[in-house]
């Protein structure tokens, strides 16, 4: 009697697909029913060729990432491939979904390839930084690094800043567990809610800000970088402060 063997793999595969349709369902639902995100200005993302969204990045776990690609997933004509931390793509469940999604892998060159290609970019310039403050300094923006307005010189890539509140009070970073940290590998743990908190989140994009010529000397160009980076994160934290403004309350 012959006895079918399983291909190399195949159990892993089908852990990855149940994963994945269950990861991707508990974002949709969280988007949808739990943090009801509201969202606003989405036309303003250009519906073809190059295109670096910019947003803020909050909440302990940095939740935002993920809520952001479902909203963007869902409600927009186009795709948009958002990079995420090399720390993402270390849980083979969450690696899975996340490169099914278009999430990849921090690139030096801020996804300068998939530009060139016209397609739609996503990223979170303050790295680290934005989710590790503490609660207390919720909604302040660490300075963006200047990595994605070299890029989107080089592509000719209009800027799009998004802004995101309800992160903050999803997850809010309490404090941070050193020893936890080394254990996991991370470079923060942090101390704050085991589940998310309920609370409302609003999703804007502004106007696209114009890349400008690149100019020929390095020191034109790093300073032209700096500029478009300093108005792009101008523009993200008053459009933060904007909606925290609108709601009534941070979970209504």
């Amino acid at each position: 009697m012959h006895h079918s063997v399983s291909e190399p793999g195949s159990v892993q595969e089908w852990v990855e697909d149940v994963g994945d349709k269950a990861l991707r369902g508990l974002m949709a639902w969280l988007s949808e029913a739990y943090f009801r995100v509201e969202t606003s200005g989405m036309e303003n993302i250009p519906q073809s060729g190059p295109v670096i969204l910019v947003a803020n990045h909050s909440g302990a776990w940095a939740l935002d990432g993920f809520i952001l690609n479902e909203v963007l997933d869902r409600d927009l004509p186009r795709p948009v491939d958002i990079m995420a931390s090399s720390l993402v793509f270390k849980f083979p469940v969450v690696a899975s979904t996340a490169r099914k999604a278009g999430i990849f892998e921090n690139d030096p060159t801020v996804g300068l390839d998939r530009l060139a290609a016209g397609r739609a970019v996503g990223l979170f310039p303050e790295g680290f930084a934005g989710v590790r403050k503490p609660f207390r300094q919720r909604y302040r923006l660490r300075t963006f690094s200047t990595g994605f307005a070299v890029t989107a010189m080089r592509a000719g890539a209009p800027v799009v800043p998004v802004s995101i509140v309800g992160a903050e009070e999803a997850y809010p970073k309490l404090g941070e567990v050193d020893f936890l940290a080394q254990l996991t590998g991370l470079p923060y743990f942090p101390v704050t809610t085991l589940l998310p908190l309920p609370s409302k989140w609003l999703i804007s994009f502004g106007e696209p800000i114009p890349a400008p010529v690149r100019p020929d000397s390095f020191a034109e160009r790093a300073a032209a970088a700096r500029l478009l980076c300093d108005e792009a994160q101008a523009t993200v934290q008053k459009m933060v402060d904007r909606d925290r403004a609108r709601r009534t309350s941070p979970f209504h």
